[in-house]
């Protein structure tokens, strides 16, 4: 498993995740991924959304590159780390592992946006936000 800082979610895989044969389905890291994302939100003590909130954060950008299957009732760990951050945007990368291995990684880009009536707009992300998720991951 690797010692680089970020922020560490423990998991175990449920049956309804996988196919006949107990692997996950491709389509479930990305909802791994957002999971660790939120894990990471509450534990800077934040929250990705509000009911009736106006800020919101989409996703612009998500990728996965497999490595090794996961299967039903597997202990996993995904390692989530802020990669890059610009005035609206922020880009985590993610490192999903089974004991010492590495099953996969990706990344997610989300943008700070309020919410209209008929979309949603790009705004800069409020002070403060950056800096307690990256304390919450052990970054400098």
């Amino acid at each position: 498993m690797s010692d680089a800082p970020g922020f560490r979610y423990s998991r175990q895989v449920k049956f309804y995740e996988t196919d006949l044969a107990g692997v996950v389905h491709f389509s479930n890291y990305f909802r791994y991924m957002e999971e660790a994302e939120h894990a990471l939100w509450r534990a800077a003590g934040l929250t990705v959304d509000r009911a009736g909130a106006d800020l919101g954060w989409p996703r612009v950008n998500a990728t996965f590159d497999y490595k090794r299957p996961l299967f039903f009732e597997d202990h996993f760990v995904i390692v989530v780390r802020i990669d890059a951050v610009t005035a609206r945007t922020i880009q985590y990368s993610f490192a999903v592992e089974r004991g010492d291995k590495t099953i996969g990684t990706g990344s997610m880009t989300t943008a700070c946006a309020v919410r209209q009536p008929d979309a949603m707009r790009s705004v800069e992300i409020p002070d403060g936000i950056v800096a307690r998720l990256k304390t919450a991951a052990g970054q400098p």
